[in-house]
């Protein structure tokens, strides 16, 4: 992979038969976003191993729980069927979503 391709932080934690997905665009990884009494650090839970987009995804067709942070990460999420784009929230300049797989 070039490094021109390593576009999201990934994390996975296992807790029994949960597999949660941390995620965040490398490119915020150690800031923090603020928006009125909501806050948001893309600090270390969320990092790990850079990937593309499209290990992103493979990822997260595995997980059970995911925490995703960025434009390019919620997109990608949107994208492909994981997010529905009216449950996004905006902090500061950064969308976050979350996605339970019931």
């Amino acid at each position: 992979m070039l490094a021109g391709d390593r576009l999201i932080c990934v994390r996975t934690y296992t807790k029994g038969v949960e597999l949660l997905l941390a995620a965040c665009d490398s490119d915020i990884l150690g800031k923090t976003f603020k928006e009125g009494e909501l806050r948001i650090e893309c600090g270390r839970f969320y990092d790990g191993e850079e990937v593309s987009v499209e290990e992103f995804i493979a990822q997260l067709r595995q997980c059970t729980i995911a925490n995703l942070v960025g434009e390019k990460t919620v997109h990608a999420a949107i994208d492909e069927g994981f997010v529905d784009e009216n449950c996004v929230i905006w902090i500061g300049s950064v969308p976050h979503a979350q996605m339970v797989m019931m």
